[in-house]
């Protein structure tokens, strides 16, 4: 009887540590981690002057890659939408959460939009312009994922892809807004 005992416990400690040997690898494998990316730019005019173009979250024209922008709702939060038709023929939807005239700042998500066209899911942006003197600082802030939410993404729809186009569009859109609010 006790062999029997003593060899169901060895199997159980067994058991418990083949058990045990699998967490480490569950931890392992793990999904997509959210990504941030922070732009600044300094614009040679007053804040008020950029303020007026980029607080219009309506038009969005000063960004390179648009050809066309459709809002409604103005300015007001979790009313406001726009839909961004891209040079490219793709189209972007987007919604206001935050706006705040007086501290130059509103906050934006994207709503709708193909991962062939941006590579990223669960997009969230603001974009905040701050007086410098007679000079404006403009920081566009995000966090995203990648654009397969999966394991082993593909190249073109993991972080460093999602990275890629975010930052590109960033460095696009500032350095238009940029010579549109100096007048270049």
């Amino acid at each position: 009887m006790t062999f029997v005992v003593a060899r169901r416990a060895l199997a159980a400690v067994a058991v418990s540590l083949a058990a045990a040997a699998l967490v480490p690898g569950a931890a392992l494998a793990h999904g997509p981690v959210r990504q941030k990316l922070s732009k600044k730019i300094e614009i040679d005019a007053p804040a008020a002057k950029v303020w007026a173009i980029v607080g219009n979250f309506q038009d969005i024209g000063w960004l390179p890659a648009v050809a066309k922008t459709e809002g409604s709702g103005d300015n007001t939060p979790d009313v406001a939408k726009r839909k961004l038709t891209l040079k490219n023929g793709g189209e972007i939807e987007e919604s206001l959460n935050k706006y705040d005239a007086a501290g130059m700042t509103l906050a934006y998500r994207i709503d709708k939009v193909d991962v062939k066209v941006l590579p990223v899911t669960n997009y969230a942006a603001n974009i905040t312009v701050t007086p410098n003197g007679d000079k404006s600082t403009v920081e566009w802030k995000a966090a995203y994922y990648r654009g397969y939410m999966n394991n082993d993404p593909p190249p073109e729809l993991n972080e460093d892809a999602a990275n890629n186009a975010v930052g590109a569009i960033f460095d696009a859109g500032l350095a238009a807004l940029k010579a549109k609010a100096e007048g270049k």
